[in-house]
This record gives C-alpha cells, structure tokens and sequence, in this order.
C-alpha cells in the first residue's frame, strides 16, 4: 500500500510536467500527495474499520476536496453528489486505489472479489473492473508465491493479452485502465528494485502519478522499501493519514 502512496507523490510534480529521465530527484519541494493517496488511504481506512468502501472513500475525499493535481471531473461529480452512483468509467483510479485488498487478504478469490468491491462503486464498467483485479492479482502473487516480475507478466497477459506487441508511447496522456496498466508492466518488467520501478514508472510520462502509483503498489511486493524513500514520504502526508498507514501495518497486513 505505501508503495502506490510513494509512487504517486514522486509522480505528482511530474503530471502536468512529463519528464523522459530517471535520474530526477525523487523527493522535490514541489512534490506532494495527490487525489490518488487520498483514494488509497480510504480504501485501507474502510478495511481497518470493516466500514463500506464507497462511504469512507466519500468521507476522505470530501475532507480534502482540493488535492494536488485535482480529481478527474467525472470522479469530482461523483464526491459531490448528493446521491453518488457508479457511472460506467474504465478509469485508472480503479487500478490506483485498489492495493490495500492485497495486503489485508490472504486468500486470492477473496482478495479478488474485494478488488472488484472497491472498483464498483464508480468504475462499474468491465474494463475498470478489471483494471483493479488485475493490479490486486499481481500484488497478491508477489507477495504469497514470491512471483518474479517474468512471473508477473504471465498474470498481466491473463488479463490484457498481447500488451507487450507494442512499446508504450511516451508521454502519451491515457487516464484508462487499458491504456494505462500495459506502460505500468513494462515498468515492472525490467526494473531490478523498487526505486528503478519507481523511477521506470515516471520516466513514461503522461499520468505520472497514477502510473508511478500502480508500478509502486505492485513494486512494493516484490522489493523491499528502502527506509529513507518511506521515511521521505510519511513526512509528506498528514497526521491522519499517516494513522491509518500506521495502523493498517501493525494490525491488518498479515505476512
């Protein structure tokens, strides 16, 4: 779970601003959490309380209505209305927000079906569906069978086929899950380490903090975190957030 959360404030500077190095600084003034954090954060808060996914999801982003970068338009009509209802979307957000089901479930039907839980209650549409099952299946496998990225990549082609026939256009903005995920495998697929994921992710451009989000989620268990990247990021985010990290840590994830 931290890792979407690190992924997506090295990304943030980087959204509006694409770069095409590795070499960039991971952690800059102008870095910050963005809506994808938020989503992330809500999705581990709803877990550690046993409350529902669309509620607490609502309940944190209406507490901070302003992230960095700002929501998606249809997401930010979703928050605010009166009577939030799933409006079809095959968005990346399913993708982004999904990994606290792999970390607090042991059994892979359920963390699926939890994966399909959190998508449904905005990205109803198959492909949004499937964009958080597929990112919730590929963290589960790292984590409980020690899948290799190789390993990993016969997951990602259970799910999107062919992916690998073309390389990703850089830059190339694309807020879809099926646009998004096969940039987030390449990623994963070369990277030696949960920085050079990181690093991989950004360098791709387009939607920076939500691809550095994904890779992050899924790089996080493969590779361990090095304590100065975690450590740069908790004293990022505010008290309340760093709470539930905290908590959800000590108490949900069971290794």
């Amino acid at each position: 779970m931290l890792g979407a959360i690190i992924g997506d404030i090295v990304g943030s500077r980087f959204e509006f601003n694409n770069t095409d190095k590795t070499d960039f600084k991971l952690f800059h003034k102008d870095c910050n959490f963005t809506d994808d954090t938020i989503c992330t954060v809500a999705i581990a808060d709803a877990i550690l309380r046993n409350a529902p996914y669309k509620e607490t999801l609502l309940t944190w982003c209406r507490k901070y209505p302003h992230p960095m970068g700002g929501y998606g338009g249809r997401f930010a009509q979703w928050i605010a209305s009166k009577n939030p209802q799933p409006y079809n979307s095959y968005g990346n957000g399913s993708a982004m927000r999904v990994s606290p089901t792999a970390w607090a479930f042991d059994n892979l039907p359920q963390v699926l079906h939890e994966a399909k839980r959190t998508a449904i209650i905005t990205h109803n549409h198959p492909e949004g569906i499937k964009g958080a099952v597929c990112i919730a299946h590929m963290i589960w496998a790292a984590r409980h069978i020690q899948a290799s990225p190789s390993q990993l990549y016969e997951i990602s082609q259970h799910y999107y086929p062919g992916w690998d026939l073309k390389e990703p256009e850089i830059g190339k903005f694309d807020e879809t899950c099926q646009g998004t995920l096969p940039v987030c495998f390449w990623a994963i697929l070369y990277a030696d380490s949960f920085e050079d994921a990181i690093r991989r992710a950004i360098a791709f451009g387009g939607d920076s903090d939500t691809i550095g989000a994904i890779v992050g989620s899924v790089a996080e268990a493969i590779w361990d975190i090095p304590e100065r990247i975690w450590l740069s990021t908790l004293s990022i985010l505010p008290r309340e957030m760093k709470n539930v990290i905290e908590k959800f840590y000590d108490n949900v994830i069971k290794d």
